[in-house]
């Protein structure tokens, strides 16, 4: 049964149901329940919200280093982008940040040591099912796009690493629900392209010196997706390391090229 925990009394027939943080970040703390996993989230309401008016929606996936079941580590990045006064006062939407159980990984990939080079390989299939964390991603997708108060054609992803992984995955799970995503470094088997290359209108960073997942993971992605018809925009950074999100987070048009986007 799916479900989410009280926030205030007054709204509870209104809003997903919440737990109010217990610091100063206006990101409220929430939990979704599945039969598959509990979600931890973290949630960031516009500005002098409205509960009868539509809202974009925006989910940020973290990467490997911020699992676990704090509620807290998934807000290390790019949270100072949604928090600025200039994007939430001309972009105003409902920001979540889930958090992925500490064992658990948002993309179905299989993650070896190459042999010649001692570097983590990475093998994405092409038709394993979903982890756990990603069923209850999907699951929690669907109850936000219940919300009445959700814009529908204007619902976006994105994630850095791990869910720069996520974020392919997912697009190709449910290639109709989103208008734009982003990945940060991250990477997809190119025969999953087809799937969301003309669904799917997306933005692409790397850094070029990445140790830890190789930058070719997006080159050969991005090259799939034209292949297929699909029109990608590709940002390669040619000093960043694995940290390119840092990069990506600050590009100005990042929001706004989201925005443009409807389905």
């Amino acid at each position: 049964m799916k479900k989410f925990i009280p926030f205030i009394l007054a709204v509870i027939l209104a809003f997903p149901v919440l737990v109010s943080a217990q610091n100063n970040s206006a990101f409220d703390r929430g939990s979704y329940f599945s039969k598959h996993d509990t979600l931890p989230y973290r949630i960031l309401f516009p500005e002098n919200f409205d509960p009868a008016k539509k809202y974009p929606l925006i989910l940020v996936l973290h990467g490997s280093g911020e699992r676990g079941k704090d509620n807290e580590a998934q807000l290390k990045y790019g949270t100072r982008l949604f928090m600025k006064d200039t994007i939430r006062e001309k972009y105003a939407a409902i920001v979540v940040y889930p958090q992925c159980p500490a064992s658990g990984f948002w993309s179905n990939v299989k993650i070896e040591k190459d042999s010649i080079t001692g570097k983590a390989k990475f093998i994405f299939p092409t038709d394993a099912p979903p982890t756990k964390a990603m069923q209850s991603l999907m699951g929690l997708v669907e109850d936000l796009l219940d919300k009445p108060y959700v814009n529908k054609h204007k619902v976006y992803i994105g994630g850095l690493s791990m869910g720069g992984m996520g974020t392919f995955e997912i697009i190709r799970r449910m290639p109709k629900v989103f208008a734009a995503a982003f990945s940060i470094c991250g990477g997809d088997n190119t025969l999953n392209a087809e799937k969301y290359a003309k669904k799917v209108p997306l933005w692409v960073f790397h850094g070029e010196k990445d140790s830890v997942v190789p930058y070719e993971h997006s080159e050969s992605i991005v090259a799939a997706i034209k292949a297929a018809g699909g029109d990608p925009k590709y940002t390669l950074y040619p000093n960043d390391d694995h940290n390119s999100w840092d990069d990506a987070f600050k590009e100005p048009l990042l929001i706004p090229w989201l925005f443009s986007h409807s389905r």
